[in-house]
């Protein structure tokens, strides 16, 4: 059977890292772990760091963290669904929101069930996803500000997810100033500039981060380490925090061409056919995962001499050239993983999750 390992001491050191690299700046951080699926297990492992903050975009992952430890601050990172509102202020300390409507319906919750919740407005700032447009900045937090229930502890934006509109220093500098229009304005403090992501932390390293941004929501590079500028690994981080380990369920000597008429396959594909690979062999090794499970393209061989061929729904063939290795089935073969396909693979009942040392 595939599994998903989380390996602690790996996790624990890209911790370490980012959470040296915030407290040098002044800058305070939750870890985003809806790429968890509400894996208990792994999120046990998030929690025992000691961070404190945890946020996701699934109330029921909220609830599970709750349920591990009532004391950790989560943060619902979406508009809420007004069908959830309920269970979003019964499980969401604070929530990410962008609509006066759902700003009411929140508020209206929170009275009934004897709370104040805390929110963020998230600020549209480009790349067209969540926020409010900064025109109707103004005349948006008045109306929120006269709600009960409602505590607005921050300002945020959102850059990179949708349209891969890149965070700049103007950009950010922009956002810490609607922070002092609308404090100056309304007499009000906004403790959060909820201003960085995992694609905000090379500004901060190449010390470009706008004083005024102070909040930060971290998952990819906390898991992979990745640098969203440059497409590589932070300096000093780790790529192993997640791997995949898969089992050959065959393995044998197969020619390069396959032989009959061709059609398209169950994928939309046709295969294509080069010149040089007609009278040519190679082992081939049939692994038990699919595109059930993950688009081969987010998968990385840990050994480099593998090559993904293809996939089908639920199995994965791989050409290990002439299996200097000596594979044999039954043997693992381990991945790393692109942070889409760790999603997918988390999200799948079928993938059993370990946690190692």
């Amino acid at each position: 059977m595939a599994y998903v390992k989380l390996y602690r001491s790996e996790l624990r050191h890209n911790f370490e890292f980012l959470d040296k690299l915030f407290k040098e700046n002044n800058v305070k951080w939750g870890i985003t772990t809806k790429l968890l699926c509400g894996s208990k297990g792994f999120l046990e492992e998030v929690i025992n760091l000691g961070i404190g903050e945890v946020h996701d975009s699934r109330i029921s992952n909220l609830q599970a963290i709750k349920e591990i430890d009532p004391d950790t601050i989560t943060i619902y990172i979406k508009p809420p669904p007004k069908d959830a509102i309920p269970d979003v202020i019964r499980y969401a300390d604070i929530s990410l929101n962008t609509e006066l409507s759902t700003l009411h319906e929140l508020s209206d919750e929170a009275m009934r069930q004897d709370r104040v919740h805390k929110v963020i407005i998230m600020i549209e700032m480009g790349d067209l996803r969540e926020g409010v447009m900064r025109e109707d900045l103004l005349n948006f937090y008045e109306k929120v500000f006269q709600l009960p229930g409602i505590e607005v502890v921050g300002l945020g934006t959102n850059l990179n997810c949708l349209h891969g509109v890149m965070p700049d220093g103007d950009k950010l500098i922009q956002l810490a100033l609607y922070k002092q229009i609308i404090e100056l304005r309304f007499k009000k403090e906004i403790p959060l500039v909820s201003g960085g992501t995992t694609v905000t932390i090379p500004l901060l390293l190449r010390n470009q981060l706008p004083l005024g941004v102070n909040h930060f929501r971290v998952g990819e590079a906390l898991f992979f380490g990745k640098n969203l500028f440059t497409n590589g690994l932070i300096e000093g981080m780790s790529d192993q925090v997640m791997e995949l380990y898969t089992q050959i369920i065959e393995i044998s000597e197969k020619p390069l061409v396959p032989m009959g008429e061709l059609g398209v396959n169950p994928q939309g594909k046709t295969t294509q056919i080069a010149e040089g690979d007609y009278g040519r062999t190679s082992y081939r090794a049939i692994i038990d995962i699919g595109v059930l499970d993950i688009q081969p393209d987010y998968l990385i061989p840990v050994n480099e001499k593998i090559k993904i061929l293809d996939a089908s729904s639920d199995m994965l063939i791989l050409d290990v050239g002439t299996n200097p290795e000596d594979y044999k089935v039954g043997d693992m073969i381990r991945f790393k993983l692109k942070y889409m396909g760790a999603l997918g693979l988390m999200s799948s009942d079928y993938i059993e999750k370990r946690v190692a040392e």
